[in-house]
């Protein structure tokens, strides 16, 4: 290892200090931050947000102090088809209710894993992994997919947001550290040798008590409910003694299983043309198992804008924080300038990205518009679930170029894959690392 000469650090201070330009950039940067003193008016101008295809969705979510993006966009295109089918007005499903869910089956998931990785140390890395963030709000698609197909839905009347789950930093911390602790007496009954059904009988206690925290926090679930409301008309509805099922199945009626998770990742390591799931990544033990198809980022595109023009919305798992502006909604290349800044070339490309843990999927959105000119996309509605506040009215506009460089996952229905590529789907699916960036959760 080379150390820093203090000659080498005077040489690079004497040089900053006679440099005029650097000296007025260091007032700016200091006065204002990087960020605004890096800020491209200029891509609000190129990103202007009217669409040639633009689907009505009504208002935004809010999903406030909680990482349940993936649940909020997930809801939102059902609420999109029920807003349409029904003529409801400002109308949400229940975030809390699919959330309570998420949360009991996922210490349950982590409860498993802890088992099936018992005779490995403490230091293993799976061990390790399983331990550093036994669950946290983030998911996937075929995650919430599993929850919808064993619990249903329920309208936000039923469950109504909590102070736990709109702001969910306690219930995460004091969750996981229940579950470390339960993690310690898993390993030491099976290390002393107990049979299965002892320590399946604790497990069993455990869950209880995780049953019993969640319902303290966040409320009980509701097994049956009445569904009332008024539409846009101001004709009166009353539906009762619904079940979340048998809600789901006549209020929103997707069957989930048409639908497929569709990937860019352009790593060597994940040819295109091919099906790839993650190791220890759910929720639901039994549930449906997370997978993707990776295509080119071409192929990505034709199919979100085929879904689109069809009048149905897609959900979306991309890198939000990367070259995108809160208050305005811009999610542009061009949005900060920070080569200029500093001087500095920070490009890399999508792939090396990945590789070196310079981006993943870290949030879901919903694309519900997109402007195609000549046959080809330029850029994309987005519906986010960051409240009204931010954005137009809580809407963001993505460049498409944008969308090439840090947009990662759309979930699109099976049918719109070409031949070729439904015969790719049946296939076995390549087992990624648990801390494969395509595990990452938004």
């Amino acid at each position: 290892m080379s150390v820093i000469e203090p000659t080498v650090t005077q040489k690079f201070h004497d040089s900053f200090i006679e440099n005029n330009k650097l000296n007025a950039l260091q007032r700016g940067v200091v006065k204002n931050g990087i960020a605004a003193s890096a800020q491209n008016q200029q891509a609000e101008v190129n990103n202007v947000p009217v669409f040639s295809v633009d689907i009505a969705t009504g208002k935004v979510a809010n999903q406030k102090q909680s990482g349940r993006c993936w649940m909020f966009a997930a809801l939102n295109t059902f609420r999109h088809k029920m807003i349409n089918s029904f003529n409801l007005k400002d109308f949400e499903l229940s975030q809390n209710y699919t959330f309570f869910w998420d949360k009991y089956e996922k210490s349950n998931y982590f409860y498993e894993n802890i088992i099936a990785t018992a005779d490995q140390e403490l230091d293993s890395r799976k061990v390790a992994f399983l331990l550093a963030t036994p669950q946290q709000d983030g998911g996937q698609w075929d995650m919430i997919v599993s929850l919808f197909q064993k619990y249903g839905v329920v309208p936000k009347t039923a469950m109504p947001e909590s102070s736990n789950s709109s702001n969910s930093r306690d219930l995460n911390n004091y969750l996981n550290k229940k579950l470390r602790k339960d993690a310690t007496i898993l390993r030491e009954l099976i290390t002393a040798g107990k049979s299965a059904a002892e320590v399946q009988s604790v497990k069993e206690k455990m869950l209880e008590e995780v049953y019993n925290f969640l319902a303290t926090s966040l409320g009980t679930p509701p097994e049956t409910f009445d569904f009332e409301y008024r539409d846009e008309e101001k004709s009166y509805h009353l539906d009762q003694k619904l079940t979340p099922q048998s809600f789901y199945d006549k209020y929103v009626g997707v069957n989930l299983d048409d639908y497929v998770s569709v990937i860019n990742a352009p790593t060597a390591d994940k040819p295109y043309n091919q099906t790839y799931t993650v190791e220890m990544l759910g929720n639901v033990v039994g549930g449906k198992e997370v997978k993707y198809i990776n295509v080119d980022m071409s192929t990505f595109k034709k199919l979100a804008v085929a879904q689109l023009e069809q009048g149905e919305s897609v959900w979306f798992g991309c890198d939000v924080g990367q070259s995108s502006t809160r208050d305005s909604g811009i999610m542009s290349l061009d949005a900060y300038d920070m080569n200029d800044l500093f001087d500095i070339d920070f490009t890399m490309t999508k792939a090396q990205r990945l590789d070196f843990g310079e981006s993943l999927m870290t949030h879901a959105m919903v694309l519900t518009g997109v402007d195609v000119i000549d046959g080809t996309s330029t850029k994309w509605k987005v519906e986010n679930s960051w409240g009204e506040k931010v954005g137009d009215k809580g809407f963001f506009v993505m460049s498409d170029a944008w969308m090439d460089e840090y947009t990662y996952q759309i979930v699109i229905r099976k049918e719109l894959l070409s031949k070729e590529l439904q015969e790719v789907w049946k296939q076995e699916p390549t087992v990624l690392a648990p801390w494969d960036p395509m595990g990452a959760l938004a």
